[in-house]
């Protein structure tokens, strides 16, 4: 790695500060599970990283609200995977851990940074979007709201502008709505998946009122399935209604190949995976691999 500076600030608003919007090299860091591997294979070659692990200690908590769960965007995915406000009021997060990478990333990754990192193939964004989050997002203008669904606009790209940064996501409770997460690997159970598919479902028995349902890995980047989740929407669940879900899911996505899967295989890959998505969330209520 090439030599850089590295800054320490102590408050989330002095970080910000720190941050040029008019030079690329001048990043921030918080877990650097992903930067520090780019910095090492020469892709990034920072002038200076502002390293967020010394800001306030409320941003790297979890607290139950009176909706839901604050997370702070320094709170690390094992404290994530521990909460027993996470496992209360969000169980669908707190199962999608247990195959999310592996316990030494989870350690050191946090939340923040998973989700401004951009990467489509990770596992937590499909499933807090399916949860309905937002982001608390600061700059040196103040802050401003954003729906996580609304925050991914491409491969590896966001909304944030260069002076921003997340400060906290914000997770409705899943209360009586039943969720599954499922992903498809080609390796091991935490390795990236090929496909992601996350369903959260309102209703009662087999009869929908509404669902949310969000792929990732086979598409550039985390994306609400909004024509499947018509489909289902004031229905009752049978083999019929499930299959026109999945193709209006695999119709509905814009898919991208790489070394897990051609287009045509991860097409068919999710329209299987929405039916079996449902039908977990539903009977099971569970996350499945």
């Amino acid at each position: 790695m090439t030599p850089f500076e590295l800054a320490e600030p102590k408050t989330l608003s002095d970080a910000v500060k720190l941050l040029d919007p008019d030079d690329a090299t001048v990043r921030p860091i918080a877990g650097g599970t992903a930067l520090m591997l780019m910095m090492k294979a020469g892709v990034f070659r920072p002038a200076k990283l502002v390293s967020l692990r010394g800001i306030e200690a409320k941003y790297s908590g979890i607290a139950a609200t009176d909706g839901g769960l604050r997370v702070g965007a320094m709170t690390t995915l094992s404290a994530l995977e521990r909460s027993a406000e996470v496992r209360k009021l969000a169980p669908l997060i707190t199962r999608t851990m247990l195959t999310l990478s592996n316990v030494r990333v989870r350690n050191v990754a946090t939340v923040g940074g998973a989700l401004a990192h951009g990467d489509p193939h990770m596992d937590l964004p499909p499933v807090l979007m399916a949860l309905g989050a937002k982001l608390t997002v600061v700059s040196p203008k103040g802050e401003r709201t954003v729906a996580l669904e609304d925050f991914f606009t491409g491969y590896y790209e966001t909304v944030l502008e260069k002076q921003e940064l997340i400060a906290e996501a914000h997770i409705p409770a899943q209360g009586a709505r039943r969720a599954a997460y499922m992903k498809v690997t080609t390796g091991s159970a935490d390795d990236w998946p090929a496909l992601g598919v996350a369903v959260v479902i309102d209703g009662d028995g087999k009869a929908i009122k509404s669902a949310r349902i969000v792929v990732s890995a086979a598409t550039a980047m985390a994306t609400r399935l909004k024509s499947a989740e018509a489909v289902l929407a004031g229905k009752t669940v049978n083999d019929k209604l499930l299959g026109d879900a999945g193709d209006a899911a695999a119709a509905e996505a814009d898919f991208i190949a790489d070394v897990r899967g051609s287009v045509p295989y991860k097409r068919e890959l999710l329209r299987v995976y929405v039916r079996r998505a449902v039908r977990q969330a539903l009977e099971a209520n569970g996350a499945g691999r």
